[in-house]
């Protein structure tokens, strides 16, 4: 099997999976309208043709089956609201999103977006690097940041990752709650432990991973897999670590990260898991038996299980088939993190700054029944949109998260203790590069291709190149 470098690009193919499987990609031409009233842009807007009189409102292509839908919900909620909006979507991936953002605010003045959306894997450049200055707090535009946060209980490692650390405020707050959790088959935990019982099953899988390897052993006993591919224990390693890859400005690799060397090849050599790639066909083919040997579960946020595995569950009704929906159920991980999502800023002294504030409010710390984060917690956002994790867990305590694809179970009772449990981890502007490096050199040690003091030696000089070649 070809092995390709896949996790620079792994958070655009996820947004792609979205929009594809749930909500579709509207056709765009080069910064016309569509339907809705949003400019479509292939190419940078002319910025000396953006319009001052209303509220400008930029995001990448992925987001275009939310945001446009976003505003229009909130502007019926205030029928009296005389400030128009002026939604700008950029076709490509956040990277390329990116750089249109960045020339808006450096010419400054009326010609920047008065709020833009970020993803995460951009977002250290907006909050904590050379971008930040560009930010408005959210306490200046006049939000009780302070007050709400506490109020909603905002998940703490979506208020560390928009702090800015010049001046510990937030300048950055999500709407989404992507805190990760184990989603497993039901079936396969039943015959290996008898069980399918959530409580169970956490405690066979961690805290840790002597659990997690011994539960490994169980299922390989009896034919099955306990995950897909060892890509997907990353994002939990990676949550769990002390550090971040630089420490007093010199490349670091904590003890945590360099132990999934160990934790991979122990997961390849004693084939407990199916081999494959993140997002390949081989991959979503084990969420409904589609390749030899099952597989126990996924690591990953409310998303995952929402679009991808739905998506690829073999579920169709009108052909009486159902798959492996309603095979599953959630349960802790075995160590805390999250993957993805998106963070909202404000430009400083925004022309229509009540407007901009209440709208970024009622965006990230509402959590009232007409707040977004109740409505898509709730699975009323949307006809297209199921029910999703948020970023308040105030909102998740009192919301049904009753799914039919897990059997019934109410996936709130997982996800507010994960969402309270998962904090930022320290970031840098260079984490999705050094990230990569990492994984492909521990694929090619899992393989045998290397040994583990050489791979460790290629990752180290691998890093000095890219790095120096972006200086």
């Amino acid at each position: 099997m070809k092995r390709p470098i896949v996790f620079l690009l792994l958070a655009s193919l996820i947004m792609a999976f979205i929009l594809t499987s749930c909500i579709g990609s509207p056709e765009s031409n080069n910064l016309g309208q569509n339907d809705r009233g949003e400019n479509k842009a292939s190419d940078p807007p002319n910025l000396s043709e953006i319009e001052t009189d209303k509220v400008r409102i930029w995001f990448y292509q992925a987001l275009e089956g939310t945001v446009p839908e976003m505003i229009e919900k909130y502007k019926k909620l205030k029928p009296f609201l005389d400030t128009e909006f002026d939604l700008y979507s950029f076709e490509g991936n956040s990277d390329s999103y990116s750089s249109y953002v960045d020339t808006a605010l450096q010419a400054g003045g009326s010609v920047a977006p008065d709020i833009y959306f970020v993803e995460y894997n951009q977002i250290y450049k907006y909050t904590k690097g050379d971008a930040t200055g560009y930010a408005a707090s959210y306490k200046e535009l006049g939000i009780d940041v302070d007050r709400l946060i506490d109020e909603a209980k905002i998940s703490k490692y979506i208020v560390d990752i928009g702090t800015r650390p010049t001046d510990n405020q937030v300048v950055a707050l999500s709407y989404e709650g992507t805190a990760g959790i184990f989603i497993y088959r039901r079936s396969i935990a039943k015959d290996v432990w008898g069980t399918d019982d959530p409580v169970v099953v956490q405690d066979k899988i961690g805290p840790g991973w002597d659990r997690f390897f011994d539960a490994a052993e169980d299922l390989k006993s009896k034919g099955y897999a306990i995950v897909s591919s060892h890509f997907d224990l990353w994002r939990q390693i990676d949550a769990s670590a002390d550090s971040g890859w630089f420490k007093d400005g010199d490349l670091y690799i904590d003890p945590k990260r360099e132990a999934f060397l160990d934790i991979s090849k122990k997961l390849e050599d004693n084939g407990y898991h199916n081999d494959t790639i993140l997002f390949s066909e081989e991959w979503t083919g084990d969420m409904w038996d589609n390749n030899e040997r099952q597989v126990l579960g996924f690591f990953g946020p409310a998303w995952l299980l929402s679009y991808v595995i739905f998506s690829h569950s073999g579920y169709k009704p009108d052909a009486n088939q159902m798959g492996s929906f309603g095979d599953w159920a959630v349960c802790q991980p075995t160590e805390n993190f999250f993957w993805d999502g998106n963070w909202v800023l404000a430009r400083k002294d925004p022309k229509y700054k009540k407007t901009v504030a209440d709208l970024l409010e009622w965006m990230t710390l509402d959590i009232s029944d007409t707040g977004l984060q109740y409505e898509l917690a709730n699975g009323t956002f949307s006809k297209d949109r199921p029910m999703e994790g948020v970023a308040s867990i105030a909102v998740m305590e009192r919301s049904d998260g009753s799914l039919d694809i897990l059997g019934g179970q109410n996936i709130f009772d997982v996800l507010v203790p994960a969402s309270e449990a998962t904090r930022g981890k320290e970031i840098s502007k260079y984490d999705d590069i050094i990230s990569d490096i990492w994984i492909d050199q521990v694929d090619k040690y899992t393989q045998g291709k290397k040994t583990k003091s050489q791979a460790i030696k290629d990752f180290k000089a691998l890093v000095k190149e890219q790095l120096d070649a972006l200086e």
